[in-house]
Formats: structure tokens, sequence, C-alpha cells
């Protein structure tokens, strides 16, 4: 087909040839009329074979491009590149070979080849995304600080969230790399919303996250080894290592320093009053705290919740209830608040009204194991089965699964996160 043109060129240039000559050694036997003649029926000629030789041609590409995917869903990636180099053959240009050609080769680790037909099929075409996507992943292959530019570029635009999260952690890597904390720290965000359930990605996060945080926290020791905040840090890194009195000292520092320190009240009666919960010197001493904290920092769904603990392990329901009535409407949100109520209800043997607390607790925190808990009671009293045996297995699989939370603490010698009040084994 291809040498069809060429051919007809050749034979016509040699008819004129032949016309001159001819005109040449008989002048005026024959006019001009005959080149017009032949120039126009020769006009002809090639537009009919061009208009057979588009369609024929797009055909075969065509017909290239299906055996081509048809090799590959066949898992015969060899004859693909054979059907892929048949149709640049025919068509040099053709976006969809260089890059299902680039596809191969870097599924094939073969990067350099890869990153050669990636980009012959951007610069024809620039629009194809995954493919600058995979261009991006194929540079960072081979090493080329090229790389970043075509990742960044296409990772907001990715459809496939497969690669998308791919093209995130080459670029969370590149930036940890580059010492760019603050970079990598949004990237992982960005990702752990893609897909919270990843491991890679919670691996990755909570390794940048850690780091982020002892980088900070270094500043501050240099900045301000003396200062209020830097004490505050201390007592909050106590508490988390379960040791409240200690932590209970560096509170009492903190303040000393600045008494009006943003937040440190009300996190000093916090620590009191888990000392000693149902000590009455030790609920005075952390109700003074609450006080002072309203004065400085304004009342808060949290300080009206710790109002409401304090209030309800002395036994004073209505208290308790006005409390925890004020946070809930300063924060319907607050889970301690929801929970409060609740409990406080059921008390007043209200499972009706307790229960829509309860089920607010569980949508604000669907692994509190105590809400699930308490829900699965007020449903059974109310005999509402079904939904109390689902709520029972909710509370089981979360103690399951804290429980193993807690043996990975202790192997890491680290005090686990609270699980809020305790509840019994046994089903409700």
């Amino acid at each position: 087909m291809k040498e069809l043109l060429p051919t007809l060129f050749r034979e016509s240039f040699a008819f004129l040839r032949a016309v001159a000559l001819a005109a040449g050694s008989r002048a005026g036997r024959i006019n001009g009329r005959v080149l017009v003649l032949f120039l126009t029926l020769l006009a002809m000629a090639l537009a009919c074979t061009a208009a057979q030789t588009a369609p024929s041609r797009a055909a075969t590409i065509h017909e290239h491009l299906q055996k081509a995917a048809e090799f590959l869903k066949a898992n015969d990636p060899d004859s693909a590149v054979k059907e892929f180099n048949a149709v640049l053959a025919l068509d040099p240009k053709n976006a969809e070979a260089y890059a299902n050609l680039g596809v191969i080769a870097f599924v094939e680790h073969d990067y350099p080849h890869a990153e050669q037909n990636l980009r012959k099929a951007l610069a024809i075409d620039p629009s194809l995304v995954k493919t600058q996507a995979l261009l991006g992943i194929c540079e960072r292959r081979l090493g080329q600080p090229s790389a970043q530019a075509p990742l960044e570029k296409s990772f907001p635009k990715l459809k496939d969230k497969n690669l998308q999260i791919q093209v995130g952690l080459e670029l969370a890597n590149l930036y940890s790399q580059q010492g760019d904390l603050d970079h990598t720290a949004a990237m992982m965000r960005s990702l752990v919303d893609l897909n919270p359930d990843n491991v890679e990605i919670l691996y990755m996060a909570q390794q940048v996250y850690t780091e982020l945080a002892e980088d900070t926290l270094n500043k501050l020791a240099i900045l301000a080894p003396g200062s209020a905040r830097m004490q505050q840090v201390i007592a909050e890194r106590l508490i988390n290592e379960g040791d409240l009195k200690g932590a209970t000292e560096h509170y009492r520092k903190a303040l000393e320093i600045n008494p009006r320190l943003p937040g440190v009240h009300y996190e000093l009666a916090e620590a009191i009053i888990e000392s000693a919960p149902n000590d009455e010197q030790v609920q005075a001493q952390a109700e003074k705290e609450l006080e002072t904290a309203v004065v400085f920092d304004g009342d808060s769904a949290k300080i009206e919740s710790l109002y409401g603990r304090i209030a309800f392990r002395r036994g004073e329901l209505d208290s308790a209830y006005a409390h925890y009535q004020r946070a809930f409407a300063l924060n319907p949100g607050e889970v301690e608040a929801q929970m409060g109520l609740g409990r406080i209800l059921v008390s007043k043997e209200k499972p009706a009204e307790a229960m829509k607390y309860f089920r607010m607790a569980v949508q604000s925190d669907p692994l509190n194991g105590e809400a699930h808990y308490r829900l699965a009671s007020v449903c059974r009293t109310l005999q509402l089965k079904d939904e109390a045996k689902k709520e029972v297995q909710l509370y089981l699989d979360i103690k399951k699964a804290k429980d193993r939370l807690e043996e990975l603490y202790r192997q890491m010698n680290k005090k686990p996160p609270e699980h809020g009040e305790q509840v019994p084994d046994a089903e409700p």
C-alpha cells in the first residue's frame, strides 16, 4: 500500500518527460491542452487514491490495536509489542501505541525504554495524565531529579485511586529525602484521606508525624527551654506515660511561669481528677482549676463535661445532668457529654431518651466500646433485640481489638490510650 503513491508519481513524471521530448521535436503539433488534461487526470487519480488509502490505513491501525489488547489480556506482552510497533510503522505519531509500549517496559522494569516511550507519547499528547504519572515514577526509579515535576502535575488530576496513591507515596518519599517535613506531612494527610485503612500509608504517616513532632519539640527545647510551654509539653509526655503525679508537678510549674497559659488549667484539672476520681479533696482541687479555666479561657464543652463527671462521682445527678446539658449545648458532638446524659437518663429509668444519646455517641466515636455496650443495654431493655445483638458484637470486637492494642503498647513500653469508663465483660 505504501508504495502505491511513489509508483504513480514515477510513472506520471516519466510520461511528462516523454511529452516534453515529443513537444521539442514536433514543435507546434502538441499544444498545452494535453498537459492540462493530464494534470487534471493526475489530480483526480491522487484524490481517489488518498480517499481509498486513509480509511484503509485507519482500519489496519485499529486492527493492530485490537490484537495488541487481546495479547495483553492473554498475558503475551511480546506479541502486543509487535502489534504496537506495527501501528507506529503506519502512524509514527500514535500516542496510544507509545504509551502502551512504555507501560509494558515499565512493568518489565525496563525503565530506560519505558521512559523513552512515555516521553514520546506525552510529546504527541500532553493531556495523558496516567502516562505523565508513570513517567514520573519511572524517572524516580532511574534516580532522575526531573521526576518531581510530572509527579506533582499528575497527582491532583488522577482518577485511578491506586495510581494516585502510588504517585503520592513517591512524592512523600521524595520530599522526605529532601528534608521537607512540611510537604511530606501534607502529602501523607492527603493519602490517609484517600485510603485510611492502607497499612503502608498508616505506617509511613506515623513515622512522618513522629519525626515532625520530634523536630518541633527540639526547636522548642532550643528556643525556649525554660518556658511555660516547655513545661506543658513535659507534662503531656508524662500523661502519655501514665505518670499523673509527675505531670501535675510540671503543669503547676508551667502555671507558675504563666498563670494565664491557655488550656493548662483544664489539663491540670483532668490530671488531678484522674489521680483519685472518688477523693473529695481531689475533686475540690480539680473544680478550682476548672473555675480558673473558665475565667481565663472561657467556658467549653470539655470543661462542662468534666464538671459533670465530678458531680456524677459525688452522686449529684441533677447537677451532673445540668453540666452535661450545658456541654451538649456548647458542642453537640462532644462524646463525653453524650455519654454522660445517656448514663444519667438510664439511672432515671428513661431508656428511650438515653438511647438517643448513646446512638449519637457511637456515631461520634465508632470505636468507643462503652458507647456500644450501653446502647446494647438500653436496646435490650426496649426489646430491640436485633440492634442489641449487633451492638454487643461491636462491643466485643472493639474490646478484642483494644486488648491487642494494649499488648502492643506493652511491648513498646508505652501506656495505651484511654478506653473511657470500664464496663463488664459479660453481655448486658
